[in-house]
């Protein structure tokens, strides 16, 4: 960061462009919250009620991709960085999600060929 963007001002304010301890106080708040989130999706609903566990799995997804933000935005100061660089990392990474969620449907079709053509 240039010290234009980290400098403090005289009356103790702060940029809204850096992180401040009340800042990475609040998002670790927020990052721990989501994890005991997850750890009680993880161990105590999922292993409890197994008709829900196709209910769990997309829930638990989400809560890791938001820690994933919450963890590259302000850890890894991405969210002060400029759009085009911000976009050089988002849209690979869609794209990267994209693709795996069409090789999985694909791998699902060609499983059910499979179990249906008795090979399996």
């Amino acid at each position: 960061m240039s010290t234009e963007t980290s400098h403090i001002h005289a009356e103790g304010e702060a940029h809204e462009d850096t992180m401040t301890k009340s800042r990475i106080v609040k998002v670790a708040l927020i990052l721990s919250l989501i994890t005991g989130i997850e750890f009680v999706f993880a161990l105590y609903l999922a292993p409890t009620y197994k008709s829900i566990h196709h209910i769990v799995n997309p829930i638990y997804i989400c809560l890791t991709l938001v820690k994933a933000f919450y963890i590259v935005a302000f850890f890894m100061h991405l969210k002060f960085e400029k759009s085009y660089l911000i976009y050089a990392i988002v849209v690979p990474t869609l794209f990267i999600i994209g693709l795996i969620l069409v090789l999985t449907n694909e791998s699902h079709h060609w499983f059910d060929v499979r179990f249906l053509l008795g090979l399996m």
